[in-house]
């Protein structure tokens, strides 16, 4: 009988963590549904949206309408990530605002998480060396690589400052290491990183999976070819690659992807729900 009693009160006491669990989950949930509401409600001051101006072309482009909607974007992303300087590099409030902004313009108009599995960005002042390993066949070559960015599943995302800045200068190259590596994030929201982000429904997936397929193809032979093309030939990589390129296109270079290459652009209007290529 003490046995079973005490099978009981072990019972108990098991289904009474559970339902506090459960409860400081969903208390926790609320309380970020309360206070982001309160966020997206609050504009970014002229100062802000001056800088950015300034520092950001692609946010010159944005439509009135959109900006409103960034700036609450920013404002939580602000709210909940955060910022180290690595190298010695002191992270000012321009780096984190310019950061942000282009990260939240993956955002607009779609419903989503604001990148649920990522708390903290890394900033270098400069491109920086990381210990790689490359497989050539049954090969392990170990070395050095020079990354300008890095994108983690489930960990963090690395930037190199000077390529942000150089990027601003010169938007007529395509670049853009914050639209590469965040478009890695929403690419892994689904638990691969494989060029397929989370998509609306399985017919989506299917004509998604075609357009990808063929364009990241095309794309590798041009580039054996070293014939001229619209991405970035580092798209040709895999196609977790390709989706990174492709999105700096279709936001940097939405004219020219969308004339060369008008099944890719639309895939990635449908999925970003923007069509950078009307802005004025």
């Amino acid at each position: 009988m003490l046995e079973e009693a005490g099978s009981r009160m072990t019972g108990y006491i098991i289904i009474a963590i559970t339902i506090l669990v459960f409860s400081a989950i969903a208390a926790s949930k609320i309380f970020q549904a309360r206070r982001r509401s309160k966020l997206l409600a609050q504009p970014l001051t002229r100062g802000q949206r001056f800088m950015l101006y300034e520092k950001v072309p692609l946010y010159r482009r944005l439509p009135e309408d959109l900006k409103d909607q960034l700036d609450g974007l920013i404002q939580i992303f602000l709210s909940e990530k955060t910022f180290f300087g690595c190298g010695g590099l002191e992270v000012t409030d321009e780096i984190k605002l310019i950061i942000a902004a282009q990260a939240c313009i993956l955002l607009l108009n779609r419903t989503t998480g604001i990148y649920p599995r990522l708390n903290t960005i890394y900033i270098y002042p400069q491109s920086y060396v990381v210990d790689a390993k490359h497989h050539d066949d049954f090969l392990v070559i170990e070395g050095k690589d020079v990354r300008v960015g890095e994108s983690w599943q489930n960990g963090p995302v690395v930037l190199a400052w000077d390529s942000i800045a150089n990027a601003a200068e010169n938007s007529e190259h395509g670049h853009n290491v914050v639209l590469h590596e965040f478009a890695h994030q929403l690419d892994q929201e689904d638990g691969d990183i494989n060029g397929v982000p989370m998509l609306d429904s399985l017919s989506s997936l299917e004509t998604w999976s075609e357009v990808m397929e063929n364009e990241y193809e095309k794309l590798r032979d041009i580039v054996s070819t070293r014939d001229h093309a619209v991405l970035d030939s580092y798209g040709a990589t895999d196609p977790a690659e390709f989706f990174a390129v492709a999105t700096e296109a279709f936001f940097e270079n939405s004219w020219q992807m969308q004339s060369w290459c008008p099944r890719l652009y639309d895939e990635f209007e449908k999925y970003y729900k923007l069509d950078p290529a009307s802005w004025k």
